[in-house]
């Protein structure tokens, strides 16, 4: 029965918030676009047992919120700014406990001709995407991630496998030499200086996951051609991970 069982965490979010935002100097523009998602944690479950929604801030309002303070607050940063929607939910509603928000930011830099920035034009240069994660319950200092990821790293040699460990079921030959494409996402979580207010390092844990793509030479027999390591396919799925954490080592005591 009902009584045997307690939620554990509930939630519910607007997805895929999109804010462009533009800040006018002089003759410079400087933009900011990102893409946010905000869950919201409330302090009773009426609307999961009863389906009463009275307490239910509409994801719509959630939306138009996030739009508001952009223009409110302006955003310097994408942790700042998640951190002001954090703080807005919390302090603007009595039963609203919890609030996490994630925002990936748009790569855009300055579109630069012969050395010179453009004063308002900009490239989407999706090299590598910025991230943060920010979650705050009520009447507690926010927790911040912050991250990169999509960094896709190619090297065409000098990448061997060898030595591997192998069993009967390996087949698996060693590769003095061969392909090695990456994916990087690293996220790590953030330490506030509460003095000059605002983010630093060093940092206190970082998570690097590496995703590799298979590549593969391409067979031109069919058509009477060679290939002298010219020709390669390439896989859209990654057929493994490598993971790593890493941490601080304690300081010693003086």
């Amino acid at each position: 029965g009902l009584s045997n069982v307690e939620f554990v965490r509930t939630g519910y979010r607007k997805n895929a918030v999109k804010v462009l935002h533009i800040r006018r100097e002089v003759i410079h523009h400087h933009i900011t676009e990102l893409i946010a998602d905000i869950q919201l944690t409330l302090k009773t479950h009426k609307d999961y047992l009863t389906g009463d929604n009275s307490d239910i801030i509409p994801t719509d309002t959630i939306k138009n919120t996030v739009h508001a303070l952009a223009k409110l607050k302006g955003i310097k940063t994408i942790e700042g700014f998640a951190m002001d929607i954090c703080e807005h939910f919390l302090t603007a509603f009595n039963h609203v406990t919890r609030v996490r928000v994630n925002i990936d930011e748009v790569p855009w830099k300055r579109l630069e001709k012969n050395g010179v920035e453009h004063t308002h034009a900009s490239i989407h240069c999706p090299e590598a995407w910025q991230f943060c994660e920010v979650e705050q319950h009520l009447s507690m200092t926010p927790v911040v991630h912050n991250g990169i990821k999509d960094i896709k790293v190619l090297k065409t040699t000098l990448s061997g496998f060898e030595s591997l460990y192998g069993t009967i079921f390996t087949t698996l030959t060693d590769a003095k030499d061969r392909f090695f494409c990456t994916s990087v996402y690293a996220r790590w979580k953030t330490v506030k200086d509460t003095i000059i207010q605002k983010f630093a390092g060093p940092y206190d844990q970082v998570l690097v996951l590496d995703r590799i793509p298979q590549v593969t030479q391409t067979d031109f027999n069919f058509i009477g051609l060679s290939n002298k390591d010219e020709g390669y396919n390439s896989l859209d799925n990654p057929p493994g991970n490598i993971t790593g954490t890493v941490c601080r080592k304690p300081r010693a005591k003086m």
